[in-house]
C-alpha cells in the first residue's frame, strides 16, 4: 500500500576509514524542526551501510530529474562489485564526505544515533552543512519513486 506515495528518492554518501561509498533511498524524512533532525534508512545489506557504521557523518542528496542517470548508478549497482564515484562526477565536501556533482540539492549531517528498524537501519542525522548544486526548486522536478520503481536493485535489501 505504501508503494503508491510518490516520495522524494534520495543518494546518501559515506567516506570514513578510507572507504566510500553511496546508495540510493527513499527512506528518509524529517523528524523534527528544532532542533532539526533528517532519519535515512540504510539497507542492512548494503555496502554503504557497512561503512556507514563506522562514519560520523552522511551525505544526502536530491536529484533532479535530468539526473536518473545517478539514480540508476547509485540504486541499480553494488558497491561491494563496482566503484560507482569512478563513474560519476563528484568533489570531496565537508568531513571527507563524496559529493555528488549532478545533485540539485545535498547536505551533510552528523550521525547522531542509529536505530534497529529491521532490514534497514535508520540513520538519525543532524544537519551541519549543505549547498545547491544545480537545478530546480520545484519539487515536481526531483527523483521521485514513480521515476525509479521499475529500477532493478544492484543488491536485494
Amino acid at each position: 500500500m505504501v508503494d503508491a506515495i510518490d516520495y522524494p528518492m534520495f543518494v546518501v554518501t559515506v567516506a570514513s576509514s578510507g572507504r566510500r561509498a553511496g546508495c540510493l533511498v527513499g527512506f528518509a524524512s524529517q523528524t523534527s524542526i528544532d532542533p532539526q533532525r533528517f532519519l535515512i534508512g540504510i539497507s542492512k545489506r548494503n555496502h554503504t551501510h557497512d561503512i556507514a557504521l563506522d562514519a560520523d557523518h552522511l551525505a544526502v542528496h536530491l536529484l533532479p530529474k535530468d539526473r536518473l542517470d545517478l539514480a540508476k548508478l547509485f540504486g541499480g549497482h553494488s558497491g561491494y562489485e563496482v566503484d560507482k564515484f569512478t563513474r560519476c562526477e563528484w568533489s570531496e565536501g565537508p568531513h571527507g564526505l563524496p559529493i555528488l556533482d549532478g545533485a540539485a540539492f545535498w547536505f551533510a549531517g552528523e550521525i547522531l544515533r542509529r536505530i534497529d528498524t529491521g532490514d534497514h537501519d535508520g540513520f538519525l542525522l543532524e544537519p551541519v552543512d549543505g549547498g545547491t548544486r544545480t537545478g530546480s526548486e520545484d519539487p515536481k522536478a526531483w527523483i521521485t519513486f514513480s521515476d525509479v520503481h521499475d529500477l532493478e536493485p544492484g543488491r536485494d535489501a
